[in-house]
């Protein structure tokens, strides 16, 4: 989960094509801070932790309240207009949103869940609770399985034969051929293609970090994806995790440290 957060941190500062679409820019600096995509990751992450064995129900419940909790701890994190609304409504109902916010959240269903059957399904559920268009859903299925065939020892060719075949995203754009076009857009159709091309050419943790945000527009969610999928085919090298670290407050550091006990 480490590294969705940390991918959300460097790529911020770059949001809204501020940045130069280069490789070349500093890991972090004064605007590397966390944004939406971290809190509801860290959101996520709890609910699934509190509310794992239980029912369908009982789990996308517990996703609501932690959702809704960590959003109005956290009010000006950037989420969307009509997220927004959802966080701070009574008895949220899901809004038929096909927008990246249900991929960027779901990393930790790639490490809870035993198998890649489970996997899917408790990221669909992780969706649903707001973005219940089926696009919204396959980009969190995707992200999660990916994360999961990569922690459990699948090649790059095996997760882009996974991934074209059971979700159907074109995968056969490079960085180089995206990267002119691409500007900001939050909808997992146009982000998840962004995601993987950034992984999948990327020779450790940092380099799919920075292939993310080379490609520009939204630039915190696509690095923030990238990298959770990155960290559980490479791992995140400690002293990228610890520079991340220091800019998460106390209750946030609290679950990441209990997520990393549970999944050992």
């Amino acid at each position: 989960m480490i590294g969705a957060l940390l991918g959300d941190m460097i790529g911020a500062p770059y949001e809204f094509d501020r940045g130069d679409k280069t490789k070349d820019f500093p890991l972090f600096g004064r605007g590397s801070k966390f944004t939406d995509d971290s809190v509801m990751t860290v959101a996520v992450a709890e609910a699934l932790m509190d509310a794992r064995g239980k029912s369908d129900d009982e789990i996308r419940a517990a996703l609501v309240r932690s959702m809704q909790k960590w959003g109005r701890r956290y009010p000006d994190a950037g989420y969307g207009g009509r997220f927004i609304r959802w966080l701070f409504t009574e008895n949220p109902q899901p809004n038929n949103s096909f927008g990246n916010g249900s991929a960027m959240r779901t990393s930790a269903t790639g490490w809870l869940c035993d198998n890649l059957e489970a996997t899917r399904h408790t990221a669909s559920l992780t969706a649903e609770v707001s973005h219940n268009h089926p696009e919204g859903i396959k980009g969190a299925e995707a992200t999660a399985a990916a994360i999961f065939l990569a922690r459990t020892g699948c090649s790059k060719a095996e997760i882009k034969a996974y991934t074209e075949r059971e979700f159907g995203y074109d995968l056969s754009r490079s960085c180089a051929k995206l990267r002119p076009h691409n500007h900001h857009d939050e909808t997992c159709q146009v982000t998840m293609p962004l995601v993987f091309a950034a992984f999948l050419e990327s020779t450790d943790f940092e380099d799919a970090v920075r292939n993310a945000v080379s490609l520009g527009g939204d630039t915190d969610t696509i690095a923030c994806i990238a990298g959770s999928i990155a960290e559980a085919f490479y791992g995140v090298p400690e002293d990228i995790a610890a520079e991340g670290r220091k800019r998460l407050p106390a209750d946030m550091l609290a679950v990441l440290k209990r997520f990393d006990a549970v999944i050992g």
